[in-house]
């Protein structure tokens, strides 16, 4: 199912949350929906949802407007989470998928194997509100596939997961692409994007910041960039005047040259000044572009 987002705004009284957005998510692919928290990001997936409508612009599922029997075809976690916490989980991941016209003896088979995949089989007969919150995540990931959508909207669906949670998480929505679903994909961390997303839409503000392949918008950035893992003090790095810009990591850095500058100047002012155990050069990452283009601190490399 592909998704064709035309020009679409939405304003709430002064605010205008979307300011002609415009995009397409393509069959087997997984397109990003980046940007900052309050970005527009979430009212441009209600959008998509038929949850609200936009005030103009237009949306196309295979190139027609939505109907009911499309949201069958959908698979939606919000940022909210939300689940009917007495209830088992079994018999509520069952139910969820009875109301997009799944049966029983269907569906059993594919909960029985995500459980199993997502460790949660012995909690099959517990109730929700017994979960932790990572396991109650995994159970509302469940709850979004279990009935073979075609397209699925994640909407921040890394936040509070630990890394073992997360990579799992991650394989899993990359097998749902390679299988043929369309996955839109909004979050704020860069570094997922980096790692899942064929296509990107970068938003500020409800408007278009940059948009395309990875490839192209690491193309178009234009300047190089140096990873540097080493021992020593990383201020020796910001004094160095072939860097223009540095971003510390915890165990190295990403340090962009500046204009005519080599990284072998880099590597002679560093030369006997600390001890380096990684110099690579790189494309600059997908955090490194955000922040130059957005201009924000607060953007997560959690």
């Amino acid at each position: 199912m592909d998704i064709e987002v035309q020009g679409v705004r939405k304003r709430f009284g002064e605010v205008t949350a979307v300011d002609g957005v415009s995009f397409r998510a393509t069959e087997g692919r997984i397109f990003g929906l980046l940007g900052p928290n309050g970005a527009g990001k979430t009212t441009t997936i209600r959008m998509i949802m038929n949850i609200m409508a936009p005030d103009e612009g237009s949306i196309l599922f295979d190139g027609r407007p939505i109907d009911k029997w499309d949201k069958d075809r959908i698979g939606y976690l919000p940022e909210e989470r939300g689940l009917y916490r007495k209830m088992q989980v079994g018999e509520l991941l069952l139910y969820l998928a009875s109301l997009k016209g799944v049966g029983r003896a269907d569906c059993q088979p594919r909960l029985d194997r995500w459980l199993s995949r997502f460790e949660l089989s012995e909690w099959k007969k517990r109730k929700v509100e017994e979960l932790s919150k990572g396991m109650a995540q995994k159970v509302q990931f469940i709850a979004t596939v279990l009935h073979q959508p075609q397209l699925v909207f994640l909407d921040e669906p890394f936040a509070g997961l630990d890394p073992m949670a997360t990579e799992v998480l991650r394989e899993a929505v990359l097998e749902l692409a390679g299988g043929g679903t369309t996955v839109l994909l909004s979050t704020h961390i860069m570094e997922q994007a980096e790692r899942m997303c064929h296509e990107l839409l970068l938003i500020d503000h409800g408007r278009e910041v940059l948009s395309g392949t990875l490839e192209k918008i690491k193309a178009g950035y234009g300047r190089s960039s140096v990873v540097v893992e080493f021992d020593g003090d990383s201020e020796v790095l910001r004094r160095q005047p072939s860097v223009t810009n540095l971003i510390v990591y915890p165990r190295y850095v990403e340090a962009e040259l500046a204009e005519g500058s080599s990284p072998d100047d880099l590597l002679s002012g560093l030369a006997g000044r600390v001890s380096i155990k990684r110099f690579e050069v790189v494309a600059p990452s997908l955090h490194k572009i955000f922040i130059s283009r957005m201009g924000r601190k607060e953007a997560s490399h959690d």
